[in-house]
């Protein structure tokens, strides 16, 4: 079985692009956000489940699921929130069990999953756990430059998440991003070296 490292972290910390570089580096990637925008796009597997529960109003008129609208949903109303992931978080687990049996022959696996921490099923997958971590005001700053959302907006969804502290407790290993692209380069070439050795010690 392959060494599966569980990537995560808080909004607008790095994960994307230190997962990016795992992949160059050889890593097999599962990304459970991009599972979730496959699932909630026009033909995706969620959107019935979707409509059935929330109505027509969060469905977008190309028939994929209204990110605006929901995340304006979820954020003001917690029981919306509960159901809204009741109904993704299985099918993105499945679809993520699925990704992990395509995975034999790569070196690792590097699962990237924003809320692991919070997520029995996918800590149940996983070996290791490798925080992105960065400062909050870069976090705040990072995610502004690319999503053109308010401050209020980036840290109401950064309240949603598991504390930074929290999140530090709980890792294996820590990538501190907040510097530039060759010093986050830096970190994941050694953690791809401590991997890759604890793979073949394992084969051995």
């Amino acid at each position: 079985m392959n060494l599966c490292v569980g990537l995560t972290g808080g909004i607008g910390c790095g994960k994307s692009t230190a997962a990016k570089l795992f992949q160059e580096l050889g890593a097999f990637i599962i990304d459970t956000d991009e599972i979730a925008h496959r699932l909630t796009r026009a033909d995706g597997r969620a959107i019935d489940a979707i409509r059935a529960a929330f109505g027509d109003r969060y469905i977008a008129e190309d028939g994929s699921m209204d990110r605006a609208g929901m995340r304006e949903l979820i954020f003001s109303d917690g029981l919306a929130k509960r159901r809204l992931e009741s109904l993704l978080h299985p099918m993105i687990l499945d679809s993520a069990q699925a990704q992990l049996r395509q995975a034999e022959g790569s070196p690792y696996v590097v699962m990237v999953v924003p809320l692991l921490l919070g997520s029995p099923g996918f800590l149940r997958l996983v070996q290791r756990i490798l925080v992105v971590d960065c400062d909050e005001s870069r976090q705040v700053e990072r995610v502004r430059q690319r999503s053109q959302l308010s401050e209020h907006e980036v840290r109401a969804i950064m309240a949603q998440q598991v504390g930074r502290m929290e999140g530090l407790r709980g890792a294996h290993d820590v990538i501190h991003n907040n510097g530039d692209l060759a010093g986050l380069a830096k970190q994941v070439a050694e953690l791809h070296n401590i991997y890759s050795a604890l793979c073949r010690n394992n084969g051995d």
